[in-house]
This record gives structure tokens, C-alpha cells and sequence, in this order.
């Protein structure tokens, strides 16, 4: 079966001055229709880089990100961004909710902006915010919710359109455990009994365990990965304190 992500020989250099810094240098790797990848590695390993490059918010230097089998270098902006829009779903860790809008008003906002039918975009959001358990702080501001239930409308926002793919960029790194677990269980329940893809940028070794299969990154590169029988959370602990003291 064809991946439904895949990149070939992925390069991206930023430009500092006069210096030109390598943040990720022929990385080749095949994410799977429903699967559950958890991508790990130290700080400035290029983890958030690949995850941006994958979901078309970034293009790269070099190499190819293709979706379906399709390069979506050969796409101009406007192509891009509506495959982001039906898709591919975002959880950032920063949320970017907007604080003048309702929980409802947040998740329905990307639905409406791919011009959706307003009522049938608000139902969608109410549905999404119930997947989540926030009903009844569906009509409250970012400001009225705790950490805990800003992240779960972002999850909602996320799942609101069912995208074939998630992207989640240490989601769980501004909660607590009992909130991670939470939202764990969630993406889980999105790809067991939804089919959908997740891949998640992760420092926490908890949260990659509950994924399918995990890759290293340092310095740019691939540098291994876990899965099947090796995937536990002592695995992925040992792996990546390797990496990080090597």
C-alpha cells in the first residue's frame, strides 16, 4: 500500500546572517494510512522543521514531501493551503486560539474559512467539541478555560473537518499528566476508530509509547526507530537518553 506521507532526500537550510544552518538533511521516511507516529529527539534535532514540512506550512530546500504519491512542491500557495485546510488537521502546542471567539467560534472558524455553510460548520464544532467533553464550555473564551481545555478546543479544531492526517507538535508539553493522558487518548481513539493519521512531535517518552512506531531524529537525520514487540516506554526512554548523551 502506498504511504500516505513520504519524504525522499528532505533538505532544509535556514539562512542566519551569513551562516546557513542545516535543520534537516536528506531525511527519507514513509508514514502509513492510519498509523500512529511519534517523531523524538533532542531540542534542535528538527523535529518541529519536519513536522511543518509535512503539513505544507513550510517548503523545502531540497527533496520531495509527497501526499497520496503527489510532490507537494508542484503546488502553488493556493493549492497548499487548501490542502491544509481539508486534509490535514494542526495541534500546536501554543494553541493559537482566538481569545475574542467562543470555544465553538475557534473550531468553527477553519470551516467556515473553507466555506462551509455557517450552521453546518457550528453543528460540526459542537460535535467535535463532544468528542473532547467540552459541551458545556462550548460558548466560553480561551480566557474563561483552563490550559487543560484550551488544548482540548485545539484537538477539536483539529479533528473538526475528520482530516485523513494530524499533526501535533508537542501537544501534551503545557499539561499536566492527567491532561495528557487525556489527550493521548484521544488521538489514539482518531486513529483506532477513525483511521486517522497522527503524527506527533514528542518530547515526553509516556506519549510516544502510545503511538505505533517511533523515529529519532539528531542533527537532521534519521537515526533509528522503534516498533512492534521494541516499542515500551523503557525502549524509547534508553533510546533517546542515547541519543541525547551521544
Amino acid at each position: 500500500m502506498p504511504a500516505i506521507l513520504e519524504t525522499r532526500d528532505l533538505q532544509k537550510q535556514f539562512e542566519s546572517g551569513e551562516l546557513s544552518v542545516e535543520a534537516l538533511r536528506g531525511i527519507r521516511l514513509q508514514v502509513q494510512a492510519g498509523e500512529f507516529l511519534a517523531i523524538m529527539g533532542p531540542s534542535g534535532s528538527g523535529k518541529s522543521t519536519l513536522l511543518h514540512l509535512l503539513g505544507a506550512l513550510d517548503v523545502a530546500s531540497e527533496g520531495e514531501v509527497l501526499l497520496h504519491g503527489d510532490p507537494l512542491t508542484q503546488l502553488n500557495d493556493d493549492e497548499r493551503a487548501r490542502i491544509r485546510r481539508r486534509q490535514i488537521g494542526f495541534i500546536f502546542q501554543s494553541f493559537n486560539l482566538l481569545p475574542t471567539l467562543t470555544a465553538s467560534e475557534n473550531v468553527a472558524l477553519p470551516l467556515l474559512l473553507d466555506g462551509q455553510n455557517p450552521k453546518v460548520a457550528l453543528e460540526r464544532a459542537h460535535t467535535a467539541l463532544a468528542l473532547v467533553d467540552l459541551s458545556a464550555r462550548a460558548g466560553h473564551r480561551p480566557d474563561q478555560l483552563s490550559g487543560g481545555e484550551q488544548q482540548r478546543v485545539a484537538i477539536a479544531r483539529a479533528l473538526a473537518s475528520k482530516p485523513q492526517i494530524v499533526l501535533a507538535d508537542e501537544p501534551t508539553g503545557n499539561l499536566d499528566r492527567a491532561a495528557g493522558e487525556r489527550l493521548l487518548q484521544i488521538l489514539r481513539r482518531a486513529c483506532d476508530e477513525d483511521r486517522q493519521t497522527i503524527v506527533m512531535v514528542t518530547h515526553d517518552p509516556y506519549a510516544a509509547s502510545c503511538a505505533d512506531r517511533v523515529v529519532f531524529l539528531i542533527d537532521g537525520k534519521l537515526s533509528g526507530e522503534l516498533s512492534g514487540p521494541q516499542l515500551s516506554l523503557a525502549a524509547i526512554s534508553e533510546t533517546l537518553a542515547g541519543i541525547e548523551g551521544g
